[in-house]
């Protein structure tokens, strides 16, 4: 490149990184925290679900004093409370223990921070996947790939999870990025370079400590290697030495996680894995389609009025079909380029084994994994790389043909970039990919009347309902502070009570000096797995409060809550 185009080309990579920075670090505190974000927040500040205070009553004011970090603690000691209470690999849970100790004391804004680092590692991804289609295709598809990666709505939904989807995502993109240079130095070059073998085996050892679902990345990757391999085998000269390549490497990763083997075996026989359905004929099929209309376009139809929700729905569908066709467009293109048709079969190959795999586990394991959009992310960058890649053919074909001007060139590109941004405003704004059980929206139904009194008793059979309960606590606790004018202060209060044959009797032998000192308050009982008939129709709390279920406030998302009056009380 001249001096000027690589000014230019560096410039424009520069202006996405901002702008996926922007998107991602922007109003990182507008949504509530949700069930598993809760549970992030839990283990990275240090702390296990034994540090909570359950099975007593505490005033709901307080509840911000659970969420503070806990120095010196080591990570061996949150692998180790994550082994024992979880169902994840640590790697991502000490990073953020760590991260959060450089941002101490946290504040009152602890939520943005908390989500600061994967919206960071969400920007990392930007270069990433620009290294990835740099090295496949060349410098202009790297920076188309780095535009849509940074205005993707899924991407910029995934950075402002407080979750661990950014990390494995950027390193599933390291991980393609090396084996896209593997790939150029036995076919291109024909040579084995063991400083390129060796980072590809370190990011791929490292990513499985992050996800288990990365397993399902480094296996798409060892079976897209061995078809490019096989495809590709007379131009090959040194198939021996790339095989032993490829198997010392697999090895290595192999042993690197045999520490973790055991906990894994103990993981995926949790009751906490249980929670996704079991498909249907077709749901996996058309989930998968509707995750892919996600990818580049994300319009308000979630708790929408009926109008809106088919307009954007309408509007979602007509999109995805002109992106899809510009796509299928450059199939034939792709086949006829002999410089880029192997990088090609690596990413399709590599985007085709990870869903293969989905299907199997929907369909033969009897867990639909399609049912979530988040877990995507597993060939999220895959698909970003082609998308890219094929934006950028179309954009050099158009070039080459006569009577095409510059303008509808760029177009299209613009087009689909603005729509991309307006996405990104309507994630960003929570009108879409709005989080799981909705707390905001329970709080605001429990907050019916903010004069009176409340009362939060959470029934939990497992830790995820804890986790599930405290979301709701956070957003109302937020809520009933606009109101603290209104009623004494610490007459608001939330009790976990743990499930057994004897659960209202617990409700009965909650100490007396513990329940608020009021004349009336409301009492909202969650319930996960109740019915609206399994509520009784009166309650006693502490053997001296007695509180009358309200039928025409009974609600259900995800898990039931219902309203109890205790009025009168002496």
């Amino acid at each position: 490149m001249t001096n000027r185009r690589a000014y230019l080309h560096y410039l424009g990579l520069a202006g996405a990184f901002a702008f996926g920075a922007i998107l991602r670090f922007w109003h990182l505190d507008l949504k509530p925290l949700w069930m598993d974000e809760v549970i992030t927040a839990i283990f990275s500040l240090g702390k296990n679900y034994h540090d909570l205070p359950l099975d007593v009553v505490f005033p709901l004011n307080r509840i911000q004093e659970m969420f503070t970090f806990q120095s010196g603690v080591s990570c061996n000691q949150i692998a180790a409370n994550l082994a024992n209470q979880s169902t994840h690999p640590p790697l991502f849970f000490c990073g953020m223990y760590s991260w959060l100790g450089w941002m101490s004391p946290l504040g009152t804004d602890w939520a943005a921070k908390l989500r600061s680092l994967p919206a960071l590692f969400g920007v990392g991804a930007i270069a990433a996947i620009y290294g990835v289609n740099r090295i496949a295709f060349d410098p202009k598809s790297g920076i188309m790939a780095a535009l849509i990666m940074a205005v993707s709505p899924f991407a910029v939904y995934l950075s402002q999870e407080a979750r661990h989807y950014t990390l494995p995502m950027l390193l599933i993109s390291l991980a393609l990025l090396g084996l896209m240079q593997i790939q150029q130095d036995i076919f291109k070059h024909s040579q084995i370079r063991f400083g390129v073998w060796l980072f590809w085996t370190i990011i791929n050892s490292i990513g499985l400590y992050v996800h288990y679902f990365f397993a399902l990345a480094f296996i798409a990757q060892i079976a897209s290697l061995l078809l490019v391999m096989y495809w590709g085998r007379k131009e090959l000269p040194n198939l021996r030495q790339t095989l032993l390549s490829l198997i010392l490497s697999t090895s290595g990763v192999i042993i690197s996680f045999v520490p973790w083997l055991l906990v894994i075996f103990k993981h995926f026989q949790s009751s906490e894995t249980g929670w996704l359905p079991s498909p249907n004929y077709i749901s996996p099929l058309y989930q998968t389609l509707i995750n892919w209309v996600l990818m580049v376009i994300a319009l308000p139809v979630e708790n929408q009025p009926l109008a809106i929700a088919i307009i954007s729905g309408f509007l979602m569908v007509i999109f995805a079909v002109w992106v899809g066709s510009q796509v299928i467009s450059t199939f034939k293109i792709w086949r006829l380029q002999t410089t880029t048709h192997l990088a090609t079969l690596t990413l399709l190959s590599f985007t085709i084994f990870v869903l293969l795999q989905f299907f199997v586990i929907a369909y033969f394991l009897g867990k639909d994994i399609t049912v979530v959009p988040r877990y995507n992310f597993v060939y999220y960058p895959s698909v970003c790389a082609l998308l890219a890649a094929s934006l950028n053919t179309i954009q050099n074909t158009l070039r080459e043909r006569q009577g095409r001007t510059k303008f509808k060139i760029q177009s299209s590109i613009f087009i689909f970039l603005l729509v991309g941004v307006i996405s990104c405003i309507f994630v960003v704004s929570n009108l879409a990919f709005q989080k799981p059980f909705q707390p905001e929206i329970v709080a605001q139904k429990m907050n019916l009347e903010p004069v009176k009194p409340l009362m939060l008793v959470v029934k939990y059979n497992s830790y995820q309902d804890v986790a599930l309960g405290l979301s709701f606590a956070l957003a109302l606790e937020k809520l009933r502070n606009d109101d603290i004018k209104n009623f004494p202060v610490n007459a608001d209060s939330l009790t976990f009570l743990q499930e057994s044959p004897d659960f209202y009797q617990s409700l009965k032998k909650l100490s007396p000096l513990s329940t608020p000192k009021v004349s009336q308050l409301n009492l909202w009982f969650v319930g996960p797995g109740m019915r609206k008939r399994d509520y009784p129709p009166l309650l006693t709390l502490a053997g001296q409060i007695t509180c009358t279920i309200d039928p025409t406030q009974h609600y259900r998302i995800g898990v039931p809550y219902q309203l109890y009056r205790c009025d009168d009380i002496r």
